[in-house]
């Protein structure tokens, strides 16, 4: 049995983190978005989980500050082990045998564009490694910074360790897309650059709901976990 507190409020958080992670991921697939812009010669384009995949950084940033490391590397765990079920569910629906009317009316083809892209090889491989090594690492460094700079100036610390672990998600997720042929390497720096832009941009304006609801469930759950090698518990140093 752990001796780990329970914390009210810590199941709902995870919650959302994973149920986020899951819509933006089905997003990614089912749709590119071009702005129509471009920086010098980069056109602007992305695809459709960059605008709300930055949401999962925000909610792995409190579940860090405010959980400590250890528990929110098992949620991060939680979700590489929900998307890789809905990857393999994917892919054994996408196989079964359609129903003549839904076949006629949507089709198959239809189907493996959107659905069937986040059941396939390159974009799976793509995703749940790109997921990964970002999401640990974003989680790693803010639970350092957080000792070292002794629970001062939050944003620094999750905008800091964001930078770094959005910047490997993206760069992995598109280069292991491109790779395998879900992307052509004609828009590869496009998509790298926007998505980018975009995850750092919309997690930099999500600070101050970082920092409000970072405050909150330390108030509520009694919780502000330092990750030193002397904390042999979640609680406050």
């Amino acid at each position: 049995m752990s001796n780990s507190p329970s914390y009210k409020s810590l199941d709902i958080v995870a919650s959302f983190f994973v149920g986020i992670l899951l819509i933006s991921n089905i997003a990614s697939a089912a749709k590119i978005v071009d702005l129509g812009i471009s920086i010098f010669t980069i056109p602007l384009m992305f695809d459709g989980g960059t605008l709300l995949f930055p949401l999962v950084y925000v909610l792995g940033d409190v579940l860090t500050e405010v959980y400590g490391f250890k528990t929110a590397r098992r949620v991060i765990w939680t979700g590489f082990a929900a998307m890789a079920l809905a990857a393999a569910f994917f892919f054994l629906l996408g196989i079964m045998p359609p129903e003549s009317y839904w076949e006629s009316e949507t089709g198959s083809a239809a189907y493996n564009a959107v659905l069937g892209g986040m059941s396939y090889g390159g974009i799976v491989l793509a995703s749940l490694s790109a997921y990964l090594v970002g999401e640990l690492s974003n989680a790693a460094i803010l639970s350092k910074l957080k000792v070292r700079m002794k629970g001062r100036m939050l944003w620094v610390r999750t905008i800091g360790s964001s930078l770094i672990g959005e910047g490997l998600d993206t760069l992995i997720f598109v280069f292991i897309a491109t790779l395998t042929g879900v992307f052509g390497w004609e828009i590869f720096w496009s998509l790298v650059i926007t998505n980018y832009i975009l995850k750092c941009s919309i997690e930099i304006m999500m600070t101050p709901f970082t920092y409000w609801l970072s405050g909150f469930l330390k108030k509520k759950d009694g919780a502000d976990v330092y990750d030193t090698p002397l904390t042999e518990a979640p609680g406050t140093p």
